[in-house]
């Protein structure tokens, strides 16, 4: 039985590690070199790192884990990661033997312009282009790609468990509401997802169906979304590209 848990660093962010009985773990966007190094001393036994992108948050600790343990990094193909020993890309896939798992990537561009997703075990490690209730802001990429890349993450069996790289649920939350304000599943979920944080636990992971009944930015084709899209903006959307355009800048600015 592997065990899943999500490590707090800096302000808000986590980085996942996937462990059996033994303590052997893989380690996933380790931003921070400090909290895994204080696992560690619990008993974690990294045999592997998983970068999905190159913001320093998720992999600034990954050189300092390194050279304390000869285990692969898998990374996507991008010079900004310098510490990657193997470069993964789209329909890749990799064996972590020591847990007995295979995991496949696929590439999620928008947030960056070279992000991947890791999947396997029943999860799929996101970093930042799937958030539960949200998505991740768009610094390198389009629109289009942005949503291209929401689409095949929607595509993953509805039971996946989302692991993304942030606590941001009760935040996106909010947003969703004023969004879909008569989303039932939404409001199921964010009493949820309250409970979870009063008792100090992370509100994540979620499920690919969970995000599908409640994500705005999983729901553009929804005719609920895009009237509240298109009261916005005082006028009718061309597609379902624009419809996310409008929705990923009103969240831009969007103050609760």
């Amino acid at each position: 039985m592997l065990k899943l848990s999500a490590i707090p660093a800096f302000e808000d962010n986590y980085i996942w590690t996937l462990a059996n009985a033994d303590g052997q773990a893989i380690v996933v966007d380790p931003g921070d070199a400090a909290p895994v190094f204080a696992a560690i001393n619990d008993g974690l036994r990294p045999v592997a790192i998983l970068l999905t992108h190159h913001h320093p948050d998720h992999i600034g600790g990954a050189e300092g884990l390194l050279r304390s343990f000869d285990v692969p990094c898998f990374a996507p193909a991008d010079p900004r990661i310098t510490c990657a020993t193997h470069r993964v890309g789209d329909s890749d896939r990799f064996s972590i033997p020591e847990l007995g798992l295979q995991f496949a990537t696929i590439e999620v561009h928008g947030h960056t312009r070279s992000h991947i997703a890791f999947i396997g075990n029943g999860m799929v490690f996101c970093g930042d282009t799937l958030f539960s209730l949200g998505c991740g802001r768009m610094f390198e990429g389009t629109p289009g790609q942005m949503l291209a890349s929401l689409d095949r993450l929607k595509s993953l069996p509805p039971e996946t468990q989302v692991c993304c790289g942030h606590e941001y649920t009760l935040a996106n939350g909010v947003f969703a509401s004023v969004i879909e304000p008569d989303n039932v599943a939404l409001q199921d979920r964010l009493r949820d997802v309250r409970a979870l944080r009063d008792a100090g636990q992370a509100s994540v992971p979620s499920s690919i169906a969970s995000e599908i009944a409640c994500n705005p930015f999983l729901r553009v084709d929804m005719p609920s979304v895009r009237t509240a899209i298109e009261r916005h903006l005082g006028e009718p959307c061309a597609d379902r590209v624009q419809v996310f355009t409008a929705l990923r800048l009103w969240k831009d600015g969007f103050r609760a």
